[in-house]
């Protein structure tokens, strides 16, 4: 089939139009981040430019509306739920460094409950987006991709709805690890406490963590969940500590838990870690300020903002890449050992 061939079956604004049942201008609106369209339109416009598989021509031809001039600085977009704490704070650092280095801006968008902010990504002459602890729906994606917005998703807290470039950790070996260095230490007794149910990332780390303990003999363990919050961790872990067959060791999924488990261990009158033993993950700064000063599991947090930056700037330009041939980054963690963690009484 010739190219006049190829052309008529790709996708056309006036198909996605009649798949969303608005108008041509309006679709093209939503694509160029037009902010007066509602937000009930402006969903059913990328889910129906996702459902018929809507992809712009490539750049060369058809640059984006509202692309910079020739000799402005490239842009990548920054995508966070939020900028509070010292993990973003890290991500930030790295993301930071590696455009510098590319001699490439950086623009923070916030992804507000109001999901608009694939919008407001489109009207900026973005190169591409590094997506932190947000998952793009299916229509943001496909909108995204139609407008040839290179995407990386940092640490997704679900399976993508579409094939992206993603960078994480190796979790499931960091909660394995975790486990290992209890066991060297003679506990026999363990919690975890894991972080949302759902994210992925946390099931890795608890997944790892039994894995090893069953391969250690099977020893005992409960789970609970503080949905990555200190005073929230403290509440779920505190009636386990005060049980008569009470954990000596607890792993944390993150550091912020980990010193809700010091919270809860401290009104139960225990000692760590002369009665309970705690290992954390992540190895934010406050790791190390904790009294007594926090065993975790590190994760290279900067790193991974910039290995993003680097997918993201080597990216192909082209409309849909297969799954395959897009890249995903696993960096490894490793075991910080500190005074939290101690052989078991006895």
């Amino acid at each position: 089939m010739g190219d006049e061939g190829l052309r008529r079956e790709r996708p056309t604004l006036s198909d996605v139009a009649g798949m969303a049942g608005t108008s041509v201008p309006t679709v093209s609106k939503v694509l160029r981040g037009g902010t007066d369209v509602s937000p009930a339109t402006r969903d059913r416009v990328m889910e129906a430019v996702h459902a018929v598989g809507y992809a712009r021509a490539p750049r060369a031809s058809a640059p984006r509306a509202g692309a910079a001039e020739p000799d402005a600085p490239a842009m990548i977009d920054l995508v966070v739920d939020h900028v509070h704490g010292t993990w973003a704070n890290g991500v930030l650092t790295g993301v930071e460094a590696a455009a510098t280095a590319a001699n490439v801006d950086v623009v923070i968008t916030i992804a507000r409950p109001d999901g608009n902010w694939v919008s407001r990504l489109l009207r900026r002459p973005s190169r591409g987006a590094v997506v932190v602890l947000v998952d793009p729906a299916p229509g943001q994606f496909a909108a995204l991709e139609a407008a040839r917005i290179p995407v990386v998703l940092v640490t997704p807290m679900s399976e993508p709805a579409a094939p992206a470039m993603r960078v994480g950790v190796t979790n499931w070996d960091g909660g394995r690890t975790a486990a290992e260095h209890l066991l060297g230490l003679g506990h026999h007794r363990f919690a975890v406490v894991g972080g949302s149910r759902t994210h992925l990332y946390s099931r890795a780390r608890i997944d790892g963590f039994r894995s090893a303990l069953e391969v250690g003999g099977g020893a005992a363990l409960d789970v609970v969940h503080g949905d990555w919050d200190r005073a929230r961790a403290a509440e779920a872990i505190a009636p386990i500590l005060r049980g008569p067959d009470r954990p000596t060791a607890v792993f944390a999924c993150s550091d912020l838990m980990a010193m809700g488990v010091y919270d809860a261990a401290k009104a139960a009158g225990l000692r760590i870690p002369d009665d309970l033993s705690v290992v954390g993950f992540d190895d934010v700064p406050e790791a190390s300020w904790g009294t007594p000063p926090l065993t975790t599991i590190r994760q290279p947090i900067s790193e991974m903002g910039e290995v993003a930056v680097r997918l993201l700037l080597a990216a192909p330009d082209q409309a849909a890449p297969e799954a395959a041939d897009l890249p995903r980054v696993d960096l490894s963690t490793s075991l910080i050992v500190r005074a939290s963690t101690a052989r078991a009484a006895g």
